[in-house]
């Protein structure tokens, strides 16, 4: 499990879980001094953490983002 911090969100923790060759969003510690986490927040913050990791084209190429 890898712990995510971002600017947007700075009370909240973020947990990722790898899934085959990537990391995915498992759960959001969230605080409410942060603003509500959207879908678009959340693909953001899993396509960075992915990049971070060196994991960038195996979460762009995961089954859910195919035709």
């Amino acid at each position: 499990m890898v712990r995510g911090y971002f600017d947007k969100f700075p009370h909240s923790t973020v947990y990722f879980r790898r899934i085959r060759r990537f990391y995915i969003i498992y759960m959001v510690d969230w605080h409410e001094l942060d603003p509500v986490i959207t879908p678009e927040d959340r693909e953001g913050m899993q396509l960075l953490i992915n990049r971070e990791l060196g994991r960038e084209e195996e979460y762009n190429q995961r089954k859910s983002r195919k035709g």
